[in-house]
């Protein structure tokens, strides 16, 4: 039987058409969006003639850079261990101090605002300051090494992981909570065994993800003395030795391209 279709005679009085946007709005919102962007880059002074001037530059660098100096491989293979190891700890040990903040922050958990509310500007705050920052920070403080790197690590993957975390808390179902809740199960039994079943296969999303984003700040953690292979490859820079560069710059797209498959391998089993 076919469909008859309904014209707009048919319609009530006061009800509004199901009409496309009109093609001059659509063509307005691109105009302005260009013009936003033509004027931050005449601001900043960013203009394709500076890539183009640059390029022969680059090319330079490039040449400069290749081949790489394979027998450079063995001094840096410890240093670069060591950034996965500060990245490791970095990332676990600010996942467990995350638990109980995103915890504390979820509003679906009848956690008062007089805790939840300074809880999350705390994470806001601690999202505000950069890796970088943190590192130079903990460099003054406990000198040049690694664990001025993994405490850097730490508070960047807590800020991360507790503010994904809460959102995903936030977004469970509510059903199981309802139900524990009408047969009289008090709030650590609602966290134990209506949230956590819910929330951690996010969480440990969340856990790998920003692993893979440590790996890859720990190696830049070196250039302000945070330990790891960032030290060296500030060290190749400085002496000019693109050679030596490049190499640590494959070694760490090897090492991210690993721990990106294994992470997505796991990811994909957990969701």
């Amino acid at each position: 039987m076919m469909k008859t279709p309904v014209s707009t005679a048919s319609l009530k009085p006061g009800t509004p058409e199901l009409m496309p946007p009109p093609k001059y709005k659509r063509a307005a919102g691109w105009l302005i969006l260009l013009a936003i962007l033509v004027a931050c880059s005449i601001q900043t002074g960013v203009t394709p003639y500076q890539l183009i001037i640059g390029l022969p530059q680059m090319g330079g660098l490039l040449q400069e850079m290749f081949p790489p100096d394979w027998s450079y491989l063995p001094t840096i293979w410890g240093p670069m261990m060591e950034t996965v190891q500060i990245a490791i700890l970095g990332t676990t040990l600010g996942g467990l101090l995350a638990i109980p903040v995103a915890l504390l922050c979820a509003s679906n958990l009848g956690i008062s605002r007089l805790i939840s509310l300074p809880a999350r500007m705390v994470l806001n705050l601690i999202r505000t300051i950069p890796d970088l920052l943190f590192a130079a920070i903990f460099v003054a403080v406990f000198g040049i090494g690694p664990f001025a790197g993994m405490l850097a690590l730490v508070f960047f993957s807590f800020g991360i992981i507790a503010k994904l975390t809460y959102e995903a808390i936030e977004a469970i179902d509510p059903g199981p909570l309802e139900a524990m809740t009408a047969v009289g199960a008090n709030r650590l039994q609602l966290i134990m065994y209506g949230v956590v079943p819910q929330a951690l296969p996010y969480f440990m999303s969340y856990l790998l993800y920003t692993f893979e984003v440590n790996v890859r700040a720990a190696a830049v953690l070196g250039l302000v003395g945070a330990g790891g292979i960032g030290l060296l490859l500030d060290r190749s820079l400085g002496l000019f030795r693109y050679d030596r560069a490049s190499i640590i710059i494959l070694l760490t797209l090897v090492i991210v391209l690993i721990i990106d498959y294994g992470s997505t391998m796991i990811r994909r089993k957990l969701l």
